[in-house]
């Protein structure tokens, strides 16, 4: 279940051959996040395309701020566990002698330094099952099991089989062991995912205990699943027939079938979804394992069990272990279940056949579902898809090719990226990139919002200037600045709140599950040694051009997708699905009908009807024994220099020096507000009176691990006034920090803003990118709009990066033509309303001698900025007319979210808040919004800086009925009676959300958040104490505070124009309609 409305977490952060991911393929069953206890609810907005690729969950290669600052982010939980500050046990290897008497033989063994790690493949004897156990010092465990699971056709049983075997098992017959871990354990990642050909089902905490518990729930889940035999689970999950009453109209229901409908709401997923198909038309690709909306419904249960029985077995998986945890105790867990079953024929049945290639290129048409409003013509998209080769490549080849892609679109100077966005062909690329996570690499580049008669020249383009860079070469300083991006990234191992062990999981399963060397992934200092002295002896020519030449521009295994807007396209599925369903209840008797509402009442009540107290005692827990008493303490020092305010951080991070320079932005005229977030990408993506932008952004690459400006806004609990700041955050070897302070001083005042093409490319990307976000994360815009009624801090969000941001960058795209010279000059009066010491705060994350060693370049800096920034201080006081509104959007499900400030009843913070607020959302809202309702999430979320309680859904096929859900929470919570086990379990999984993962540099950001929003440490205590003394009596009387929100709260959807004017008829005049797309 989505826990927050940020974006996805990165998945598989550092793979050593640069892979980026540009299409969703796989499909999560819940985003693990964490809104934090410490208070850190925060908003914060990044220039939409400002300078990288959007990178989505899958193995990608984390890049630094500089080369992937897309993030768009909407709530971000900062309060997260800390790294193992202590030596961790010592356990010896395990011996062949060990490994046989638990039925396992050692296949290969070796230790890879570049993970630090330990790492033998043993392979289990009875069953063939193979296994990677990966011993080092990381306290965050990981464990993984994946299967090989290639679809037949787009009926989505992978993804379907994902979800419901997490819907309880033999050893734990209750409705959802995976939602009882998510209430109540210390998980630092709990998900399953399904690829086009494989099913990922991993964990991880940093408690011993709690990590084998979650290993125990999922071995059993995906061995002996109650799903196979319930098929209750199966319509759950997957689809059914809905009907309340013989003689209302029949309908679909099902997580995935809605979930998928809005996968298929967006173009951009399906462009990626047909060019897939296109090019591997003969194997398992070349169908949706997720599941085509209109293909669902004709699975049947008996195909569902079968896929199930026939893949589902240890000879078909492959097991991953990884951290500090016993090498011996893991074969020990896995002995008992795979012991249990014979050798299976699965391996053979699931092996990927590789796609043969074309003789000649193929161009297909297709229909995207698109809004009435503005030149349709102008909104068309095309890419050109390349299949590299029929079979895997070698791993030099891969590595070459990686960095060849790096080097075409990895960041905005790259030349193929540069040449497509400053043609005015179109507004922002789309599917570009290489992805090689399949059987067989495959390299997209495309562009979206394109005239219809411009097509055919895109395509041109796309060819010529790859021609070109054959014949070319690329720029020397391009060459080294990539490979600096790339080997930083390699060396800091920066995957964030993703645990590093699932990273390295992921990039050996790439290899793995074709039956390669799992090994292999895993090792690239010798590969990019090996590299580097090629292109110093060949030259970067010599290396690359022979590349685009044989796998690009000479392979006639080509495919060109041109999507065509179609605004009836929308209505005419529905229409569609509607028809069908009036000819399946025109074809059954009365009857039939009966049954079928019988069917559906049952199911309904089996889905409501909570587990009984004895089978929750099955699914295994901690007790708050188990839990520390006090919260994570993070080294931080407060001093001066020069006047300005330094924060210092004295942490181990392999000698890299993270900063963040703070400022101020109250001096900030209120009408120049919606700039800000073009502003942030200009300072990045322009050039200076002596350098152009390729030439600065080359020299970030050169010297450090990039810089990335973006603005922040919040409520302060207590005080009227916003916190509201501009924050630069860099990074660098710490032998580097005079390069980085000096670089962060040329972009911050150096930057001319004189490049009228560049910046009307930044609008038309930036409002390609929020129309994007708005058919695909509709509950962050939601969320933005409700905030931007009811405080300051929310409306300055909304106007950055809101519905209203994208009204604003519809209007300033004729602005840019007609008034350059006033836009120009607004950039200049914001930078000088900005820049200054007077309010400025210097943070840095590094080990001691580092930071001592940085003061100087820092005083540099700060003697370099203005004393005092233009203009007075301004007052804040602007919000959004307070009414429940309807963003209407061409779109197959909805996003509904009701508000409220519970502050204003009178409650006051008590850190028990947290822990209802996380079980309203594992609990009434799961079962009501998501079980029962069919949306993909149903959640809520408590700001504790503002008191607004949120209310969200998530791909939504209801409107009325979820708000409705909604206002029935203060009834929920009043008739509540939790026994002793349910509310630990609560209590321990609001500590888990509290204490979430983070590596050093996060956690040196998150404590200058603390200090920036008044969070002190003894409030921090305060908190914890109180969340570990939550009572029944506190969820009682939390329902007075959520009533509010059902009496004076506002509701916002992102929805179709056939629910909302449903909901407009049922409740008469209910929504104010607002037409966005």
């Amino acid at each position: 279940m989505l826990r927050t409305l940020s974006s996805p977490p990165y998945l598989g952060l550092t793979s050593p051959f640069f892979r980026f991911s540009r299409r969703h393929r796989h499909f999560p069953r819940s985003y693990s996040a964490a809104a934090g206890a410490s208070g850190c609810n925060l908003r914060w907005f990044q220039s939409p395309v400002a300078g990288g690729r959007r990178l989505f969950l899958r193995r990608v290669l984390r890049l630094s701020p500089a080369a992937a600052r897309g993030l768009g982010g909407q709530f971000y939980g900062f309060s997260v566990r800390a790294v193992a500050t202590q030596p961790a046990p010592s356990y010896p290897d395990v011996g062949q002698d060990e490994a046989e008497r638990l039925g396992f033989e050692k296949v290969s063994e070796e230790f890879i330094s570049e993970c630090k790690s330990n790492v033998v493949l043993f392979k289990h004897k009875k069953t063939g099952c193979e296994v990677m156990s990966v011993s080092n010092d990381d306290e965050n465990k990981v464990f993984g099991i994946v299967f090989r699971t290639p679809p037949k056709d787009s009926t989505g049983i992978p993804h379907i089989l994902e979800h419901s075997v997490l819907c309880g098992s033999r050893k734990y017959p209750l409705k959802e062991p995976f939602v009882e871990l998510l209430k109540g354990s210390l998980h630092t990642f709990l998900n399953a995912f399904t690829y086009p050909d494989r099913t990922c089902y991993p964990v991880a905490s940093t408690n011993t205990k709690d990590f084998y518990n979650l290993v125990d729930v999922y071995l059993d889940a995906v061995f002996f699943p109650k799903c196979v035999n319930d098929i209750h689970i199966f319509q759950q999950e997957g689809w059914h027939y809905e009907l309340n009453d013989p003689s209302e109209d029949i309908s679909y229901k099902g997580v995935v079938f809605n979930e998928m409908k809005g996968v298929y709401s967006q173009p951009d997923n399906i462009l990626g979804r047909t060019a897939q198909q296109a090019l591997y038309p003969e194997n398992a690709y070349g169908v949706d394992s997720g599941g085509d909306p209109k293909v669902i419904p004709k699975l049947t249960f008996e195909e569902f069990k079968d896929f199930h029985r026939k893949y589902y077995h240890p000879s078909n998986a492959r097991i991953w272990f990884y951290g500090d945890d016993d090498p011996v105790h893991r074969l020990r867990i896995l002995s008992e279940y795979l012991d249990m079953f014979d050798a299976s024929p699965a391996p053979n049945d699931s092996k990927i056949e590789p796609q043969r290639l074309y003789s000649e290129p193929h161009r297909i048409v297709e229909k995207y579902p698109a809004g009435g409003d503005g030149d349709l013509k102008k909104k068309h998209m095309v890419s050109l898809n390349w299949l590299l080769s029929d079979k895997p490549l070698d791993l030099q080849t891969q590595l070459a090719l990686g960095f060849l892609d790096h080097l075409m679109l990895g960041t905005p100077a790259s030349p193929l990226r540069k040449i497509l966005l400053e043609s005015g062909l179109g507004e922002a690329l789309v599917s570009s990139g290489m992805e090689d996570e399949l059987l067989q690499p495959q390299f997209s580049i495309g562009l979206k919002g394109v005239s219809e008669d411009n097509v055919q020249k895109v395509e041109e383009l796309i060819v010529y200037t790859l021609q070109k860079l054959a014949e070319e070469g690329f720029d020397r300083d391009a060459v080294e600045a990539s490979m600096n991006t790339i080997e930083f990234s390699l060396r800091e191992n920066n995957t964030g709140s993703f645990p590093r062990g699932l990273s390295l999981m992921l990039q050996s399963i790439a290899k793995w599950i074709y039956d390669m060397d799992p090994f292999e992934p895993l090792k690239y200092e010798q590969p990019l040694k090996d590299l580097k002295a090629r292109i110093a002896k060949e030259g970067s020519k010599a290396v690359f051009s022979p590349l685009i030449e044989e796998f690009i521009l000479n392979n006639s295994h080509r495919v060109t997708i041109e999507m065509q807007p179609d605004p009836e396209k929308a209505s005419q599925d529905e229409a569609e699905e509607k028809n069908f369903l009036e000819k399946v209840k025109a074809s059954m008797a009365q009857e039939d009908l009966a049954e079928l509402a019988r069917a559906t009442e049952e199911l309904r009540l089996k889905q409501e009807t909570p587990d009984p107290p004895e089978a929750l005692k099955c699914v295994p827990s901690l007790s708050l024994s188990d839990i520390p008493k006090e919260p994570i303490h993070v080294p931080t020092e407060v001093g001066e220099i020069d006047g300005v305010k330094v924060l210092r951080h004295d942490l181990f991070t392999n000698d890299i020096l993270y900063t963040e320079v703070v400022f101020d932005m109250g001096s900030l005229k209120q009408e120049l507000l919606p700039l800000v977030p073009l502003f942030c990408q200009s300072l990045l993506e322009m050039g200076t009176k002596d350098l152009t932008f390729v030439q600065l952004n080359q020299l970030i690459g050169r010297k450090t691990g990039g810089i990335s400006v973006y603005p922040l806004a919040s409520s302060v609990r207590g005080k009227d006034d916003p916190c509201s700041k501009i924050i630069v955050r860099g990074k660098s070897m710490a032998g580097r920090a005079e390069d980085l302070f000096n670089l962060i001083n040329w972009v911050l005042q150096e930057v001319q803003f004189t490049d009228q093409p560049r910046f009307k490319q930044f609008v038309s990307q930036s409002k390609a990118q929020m129309e994007n976000r708005l058919r695909g994360s509709g509950h962050g815009i939601a969320a933005t709009r409700m905030e931007a009624m009811l405080n300051v801090s929310g409306w300055m969000s909304e106007q950055m990066g809101g519905l209203s941001y994208l009204e604003y960058l519809q209007t300033l795209e004729q602005k840019v033509e007609q008034d350059w010279e006033g836009i120009s000059s607004s950039l200049e009066e914001i930078r000088k309303s900005l820049l200054s010491r007077n309010g400025c705060i210097v943070n840095m994350t590094a080990d001691g001698k580092s930071l001592t060693n940085s003061e100087k370049f820092v005083r540099k800096f700060l003697d370099l900025l203005p004393e005092n920034p233009s203009g007075g201080h301004v007052s804040w006081n602007a919000r959004l007319p307070f009414r429940n509104e309807a963003i209407v959007i061409p779109t197959q499900v909805n996003y509904v979210g009701k508000a409220g400030n519970i502050y204003g009843t009178g409650y006051k913070l008590d850190g028990s808040a947290y822990v209802i607020s996380k079980h309203i959302g594992n609990t009434w809202l799961w079962d009501r919004v998501r079980v029962s309702g069919g949306a993909y999430g149903g959640f809520c979320d408590l700001d504790t800086h503002s008191g607004v309680f949120s209310f969200l859904s998530y791909r939504d096929p209801n409107l009325l009925k979820t708000l409705d859900i909604y206002d029935a929470t203060g009834d929920f919570l009043r008739g509540l009676d939790v026994d002793g086990d349910t509310l630990t379990k609560a209590i321990i999984g609001t500590i888990g959300d509290v204490d979430s993962y983070q590596l050093p540099d996060a956690k040196g950001y998150s404590s200058l958040l603390r200090h920036l929003l008044g969070v002190t440490d003894e409030e921090r205590q305060k908190r914890r104490e109180e969340i570990l003394t939550t009572s029944l009596k506190d969820f009682k009387e939390f329902a007075k505070a959520i009533d509010a929100i059902k009496g004076k709260g506002v509701a916002v959807a992102v929805a179709s124009p056939e629910d909302v004017d449903a909901a407009n008829k049922e409740r008469s005049g209910f929504f104010r309609v607002n037409k966005a797309l």
